[in-house]
């Protein structure tokens, strides 16, 4: 049985949504972040927000949660020549995919996050990708996400767990999974403390929460935002 996990933690929707249920769901539970020189470096100022938030509005949880480790990968912006790590237009490449997607990002996460879970000794790695309501970023599908499971268990050594809570779901159904998890107070919590938009915009204020409301992620936030709404109203 397993009973303990480490959370890719980004400050956003998601990985709330998925450290929420994880809180709910292990007995210890640990975060992880990554500074890789994002545009949208407000996020890792939110992750702090976010923890301390759910830790005071939901005390039954604060017990279960542990050290939060922030890992420095600088090297990853270094390399990577994208509209997340670059001053540039959103756009599509020739691949179809947008330039958004920063090649191998996902992979490289997962990979330092087991060499942490091993050192700590956690089961699971709790990670909110999805291909349901997406960019189309490969390193975020299941087949991904089963290889990884697989060659990182294979090269520690140790079994290793993979935990994709909203894989099959879209952004409507992350909204509803976080009110059935946390009812109105984390849904609340999500919209007022958690950061997506891409610009790191957190001047504008919308029903959702704060952000451009013209990038891919917010288009994808306020869209379920507004599904979700419509489907409890």
């Amino acid at each position: 049985m397993h009973t303990t996990a480490l959370v890719l933690f980004s400050g956003g929707q998601d990985s709330t949504v998925c450290l929420a249920q994880a809180l709910c769901k292990y007995e210890r539970v640990e975060t992880i972040g990554f500074d890789y020189r994002q545009r949208h470096s407000v996020e890792l100022q939110a992750r702090l927000v976010v923890l301390d938030e759910l830790s005071t509005q939901f005390p039954k949880w604060a017990p279960r949660l542990g050290p939060d480790h922030v890992i420095d990968l600088a090297v990853l912006g270094q390399i990577s020549d994208t509209s997340l790590t670059r001053d540039m237009a959103f756009a599509y490449e020739n691949t179809g995919l947008p330039n958004t997607f920063v090649p191998g990002r996902n992979l490289l996460f997962l990979t330092l996050a087991a060499a942490l879970a091993y050192r700590r000794g956690l089961q699971v790695l709790v990670t909110g990708v999805c291909e349901t309501d997406f960019s189309g970023y490969p390193d975020c599908r299941d087949d991904t996400m089963k290889a990884m499971q697989l060659a990182l268990s294979l090269g520690l050594d140790k079994r290793l767990l993979i935990d994709t809570p909203l894989m099959w779901i879209d952004k409507a159904a992350t909204w509803q999974l976080a009110d059935d998890i946390g009812g109105q107070p984390l849904v609340d919590l999500i919209v007022e403390h958690t950061h997506t938009c891409y610009l790191g915009d957190r001047e504008h204020r919308h029903d959702w929460g704060y952000g451009c409301g013209n990038c891919p992620a917010c288009e994808l936030r306020s869209g379920g935002w507004v599904r979700y709404r419509g489907e409890n109203a």
